[in-house]
């Protein structure tokens, strides 16, 4: 990511600005320069190697992959009625009430579903 001669030229301020830019701590005293170049040379590791202890941010099991699966499954794919709805309705136009209410579920029950969807291709790549 950043090599030590890259960050050794960098004065305490730029350090200190790429250290809030990426959310690190500087490691020990913050007015030395080998503060933030240490932090900011060895967290690319400790974020692979925090990955690889099951830490922060984890894949899903296989288990709650299916558990997405089945959940788009049971929403069904919409009529062609139900998708010129939410057409008209993502044109700004709304229906009188009590009706509107379901219009709204059915836009965000599809919403919903096309989210999912983008979200299981992305986990399952």
């Amino acid at each position: 990511m950043f090599t030590r001669s890259e960050l050794e030229i960098k004065t305490i301020a730029e350090l200190r600005t790429l250290c809030q830019r990426y959310g690190i701590k500087p490691t020990g005293n913050s007015g030395y320069k080998v503060s933030y170049i240490t932090s900011l040379m060895a967290f690319p590791q400790l974020a692979l190697q925090q990955i690889n202890e099951g830490r922060g941010l984890k894949i899903p099991s296989f288990g709650s992959i299916q558990c997405l699966t089945i959940a788009i499954d049971e929403m069904g794919t919409p009529t062609n009625e139900q998708i010129a709805l939410i057409r008209i309705l993502l044109e700004g136009r709304r229906m009188n009430y009590p009706d509107r209410f379901q219009q709204e579920q059915l836009l965000s029950t599809y919403t919903a579903k096309v989210r999912l969807e983008d979200a299981l291709g992305i986990l399952t790549r």
